[in-house]
């Protein structure tokens, strides 16, 4: 029996919710998935899965051993990894976790090239907005942006982004146009729910740094929302420059108060802090900072 082969499935069963799902995921056909972990769970002599029409859910014990399992699958991937160090290689599967809008709009254009350059990579990429637990959810590699707060976790920079507040010009040529920051107050304000600074927007004006408590009209956690609305002449908007340079470009928006600039992002590489940094994790890095600054040598700002 191969113990290996069992705790591979029955991981890709968890991790995909559904035997069917795990199948595709495992190139293996659904009936081969569940004899798999019918034998671990005869073998073991305890069920791990509780099964029903609609969901799969661990048990006490299942939840025990799947960690386990990831702990072990996941070492195995690190041994790989480290035996092709010296060669380079990339091998395995790469799990990588980046922001929606910006993982369609800048990384999306990337993943081809870096999966053709790379063909022993499979790669496994999840778009969220959330603030991902790297080392819990087993993520090699996460895409974040803005200041990073201090962690265990080891950072590179790939590029960086600044927050752009625009509007369109109906909606200013219909609500006027606004010397100060402190004019906001006055305005409707789209705003991005998932800001590191909230509804506190900051400044750096001629007279130095300026701070304003904006009382948005609209919340919401989708910066693609926010620019939607705005081009639909509702508001005015605090967005990231890869987001809005295209409308501001075209003149579909037009940035406020120019003189006044607010905070400038990193856009960063972040990994779980290892002794040694995987062949495939770092080729990644090298390979999105190269594209990244391919499609904006002035670093997306």
């Amino acid at each position: 029996m191969d113990r290996f082969q069992e705790m591979r499935v029955f991981a890709g069963v968890v991790e995909a919710g559904s035997f069917v799902a795990a199948a595709d995921a495992l190139d293996m056909s659904k009936a081969a998935v569940s004899r798999h972990v019918a034998e671990l769970e005869s073998r073991l002599g305890v069920r791990l899965l509780h099964r029903t029409t609609r969901r799969l859910s661990l048990t006490g014990e299942g939840e025990v051993f799947f960690a386990r399992c990831r702990e072990l699958l996941q070492g195995v991937d690190e041994a790989e990894s480290e035996i092709t160090q010296h060669s380079g290689e990339a091998v395995g599967v790469l799990k990588v976790s980046a922001p929606v809008s910006f993982g369609l709009l800048r990384l999306a254009p990337l993943w081809g090239s870096f999966l053709d350059a790379h063909p022993q990579i499979k790669l496994d990429l999840s778009l969220s907005d959330r603030l991902v637990d790297l080392v819990e959810e087993g993520i090699d590699m996460a895409v974040r942006i803005g200041r990073l707060a201090s962690s265990s976790l080891v950072s590179r920079q790939l590029a960086s982004t600044r927050l752009v507040l625009c509007a369109s010009p109906p909606y200013l040529r219909r609500h006027g146009k606004l010397r100060h920051p402190a004019d906001l107050a006055g305005h409707a304000v789209l705003a991005y729910s998932l800001l590191a600074m909230g509804d506190t927007w900051e400044f750096e004006g001629t007279e130095g740094p300026v701070t304003v408590k904006v009382q948005p009209r609209m919340h919401t956690n989708s910066g693609d929302t926010c620019r939607a609305v705005a081009l639909a002449h509702q508001g005015i908007i605090l967005q990231p420059s890869f987001l809005v340079d295209d409308d501001l470009r075209s003149g579909r928006l037009v940035e406020v108060l120019p003189d006044y600039r607010s905070v400038e992002l990193g856009i960063h590489a972040v990994f779980p802090s290892r002794k040694h940094l995987l062949p495939k994790v770092r080729l990644l890095i090298e390979h999105l900072a190269r594209g990244l600054a391919a499609h904006d040598p002035a670093g997306l700002r």
